[in-house]
């Protein structure tokens, strides 16, 4: 390796010396930058945030002493404003970055406890959402003069190759029973000729392994069958207490309605009597709470996250995850979550055509509440989302009236630059794309941390930090 000279000057450099110690070794809080967000976040969890429901679960006095229940939050939560969510990457940064030591100390949990506090204090840890919101208001960070509701799918912790439909349901079940069957016949024909081959050590009726397989298939089948079944029949229960409320002596009506049936399509054969699922209804093998939804790369295996964000800093004021592929259903759900986190409703709610129907337009106004709400897909060009022609009702109407009059000044305008660049932050800048937990109420609760995490750094930078 050659060596430069300047001015006849050999160059010099600092000491590089790995090996050398030092004399008073520093503290890792010195290591991070003052104003950093491990900072931050670990004294939040610390000083203001109260985890008594956590803590009141540790009463056992014998044992090894566990972790302690403060830095698991705040590690957890730390970690999520940072985008990792594996338990294994988790105890990994533990381990190697030296802002996770900022917020651990010298202490590396490994990722099995990480993964078990999560699970176990997953309930908790979903309702922090509430606290760190009031945090935020505290702030001055929730204004809610205006606020953008929009639902994204997640991608659920399963393969929509492990999903059946009804029809192929009914089809592989006798298939599947009947090999298993002329399994056990042959086998009990043949019972006496496979003791003698295989010897005394095996009994000559064990179940080979395939079968073991079809066996286990057939019953999470008829199990998968079952519950379809079951969701077909209470749908009908449900609409038959409709309709006994809608005829029942106080309303008036002379007689009963007749019971609904289902809508024919044009060219299209009659549906299965009521009770019974449509062929076409799927069911998950390994998540049954999540369902293939539509994305902007097709169909995949999802739940639908559903957020209201308050324009002025882009807070989440309220959120929430569903099953059903469509938000039409969420607009009023989601204005009573956020009357429930900050003690009010918005005074303007924008949200895109997927929430545009007469019963929403007709909860905002009896609210007071000022919507702005997409009638139709936004023509190329076009100053807001109104569609075209004169479908809709009244309140349909009207709204797309008040949008075609604002124009390019509409209050409209502000939904995508509100809620669309969250959903980019979460998704792609913090990379949460897919869910860890499965099922619908677990599922929850871990949209809850995201969004937590995510107010978190909100909260930092309003009071100084990065």
């Amino acid at each position: 390796m050659g060596i430069w000279f300047t001015g006849g000057m050999s160059k010099t450099y600092r000491p590089w010396d790995v090996e050398q110690a030092m004399l008073l070794p520093p503290s890792v809080q010195e290591l991070v930058p003052a104003g950093h967000l491990a900072h931050f976040v670990r004294d939040t969890v610390r000083e203001v945030l109260d985890l008594s429901g956590i803590l009141a679960t540790y009463s056992e006095e014998r044992g090894y002493p566990p972790y302690h229940p403060v830095m698991m939050v705040a590690l957890l939560l730390y970690a999520y404003c940072q985008g990792i969510y594996s338990s294994r990457k988790i105890a990994r940064a533990c381990e190697e970055r030296v802002d996770f030591m900022a917020v651990t100390g010298p202490q590396r949990p490994d990722f099995r406890t990480i993964s078990d506090f999560r699970k176990r204090h997953l309930e908790a840890l979903g309702a922090l959402f509430g606290q760190v919101l009031r945090l935020c208001a505290e702030a001055g960070l929730v204004k809610l003069g205006h606020v953008a509701l929009d639902g994204t799918k997640v991608h659920a912790n399963a393969s929509k190759h492990k999903a059946m439909s009804y029809g192929r349901m009914k089809q592989a079940e006798p298939r599947l029973a009947a090999e298993v069957a002329k399994w056990f016949a042959e086998a009990e024909a043949t019972d006496t000729a496979e003791e003698e081959a295989l010897g005394a050590e095996r009994r000559g009726d064990e179940l080979p392994e395939w079968v073991a397989r079809k066996e286990e298939r057939l019953a999470k089948l008829r199990a998968a069958k079952a519950a379809l079944e079951a969701e077909a029949q209470a749908a009908v229960e449900q609409e038959a207490t409709a309709d006994e409320g809608a005829t029942s002596p106080e309303s008036g009506a002379e007689e009963p309605a007749p019971p609904r049936r289902r809508k024919r399509r044009k060219g299209k054969q009659s549906g299965p009597p009521p009770g019974i699922p449509e062929d076409q209804a799927q069911r998950n093998f390994t998540d049954p709470d999540s369902r293939i939804m539509k994305d902007s790369k097709g169909f995949e295996q999802a739940y639908n996250a559903q957020a209201a964000v308050d324009a002025g800093s882009q807070v989440i004021v309220g959120q929430g995850v569903t099953n059903a592929g469509s938000d039409q259903g969420e607009l009023g759900p989601m204005l009573r979550v956020i009357e429930a986190g900050t003690g009010r409703v918005p005074g303007e709610l924008s949200a895109d055509s997927g929430y545009c129907s007469e019963a929403n337009l007709e909860e905002l106004e009896g609210r007071g509440i000022r919507g702005y709400v997409a009638t139709g897909r936004q023509q190329h060009g076009a100053a807001a989302a109104t569609g075209s022609g004169s479908r809709g009702g009244p309140q349909v109407q009207a709204m797309r009236r008040r949008l075609k009059r604002g124009g390019w000044r509409s209050r409209y305008r502000l939904r995508k630059q509100t809620v669309e660049p969250v959903f980019g932050q979460l998704k792609g800048a913090r990379g949460f794309r897919q869910f860890l937990l499965r099922g619908l109420e677990c599922v929850r609760q871990e949209w809850s941390l995201v969004c937590t995490a995510h107010n978190l750094r909100k909260l930092a930078g309003a009071c100084g930090g990065v």
